[in-house]
């Protein structure tokens, strides 16, 4: 067992850059992802301003915030991260999980009116996963460019 275990740590190898990065995804889905966001980031915000906009915001802010996160999902859908490194490809797996707390969150936006706090628990969650990964995936790509250069 301690075999394979071994066998299977990324502790031994070494990584360039390109390997622990992945080719850059198309740019057309980096907007995509990126537009979804502004979009859910827009829609979470509609309601909270619906004071100022008008009654009328308040009616049609939960497809703008759906729209965001369908546009997220499927700007994280295809573009998947083709670097090697195991630690990095779990971070942006987690990161695609963000995409899929947003569109839950927006389906009990149709499902439930009366009770907000689903859409909201869902909505934090996928927001603390794409800050935690925001940061964790740099942080682990010059950790480990970093320890390899004291090898």
């Amino acid at each position: 067992m301690d075999k394979n275990r071994k066998d299977k740590s990324p502790q031994g190898k070494t990584y360039t850059l390109e390997e622990l990065q992945g080719r850059p995804p198309r740019t057309i889905w980096a907007v995509i992802a990126m537009l979804g966001l502004i979009t859910i980031a827009v829609g979470t915000l509609l309601p909270i301003f619906a004071v100022r906009i008008g009654p009328d915001a308040v009616s049609w802010w939960k497809y703008v915030y759906a729209a965001g996160a369908v546009c997220f999902l499927l700007g994280k859908l295809f573009s998947p991260y083709t670097g090697i490194h195991p630690r990095i490809k779990r971070l942006y797996r987690i990161e695609a999980w963000s995409a899929v707390f947003f569109c839950v969150a927006a389906l009990f936006l149709f499902l439930d009116m009366n009770t907000m706090r689903d859409v909201w628990a869902f909505t934090l969650a996928g927001g603390a996963l794409l800050i935690f990964t925001t940061i964790a995936i740099p942080r682990t790509v010059s950790k480990t460019l970093k320890n390899q250069s004291k090898k």
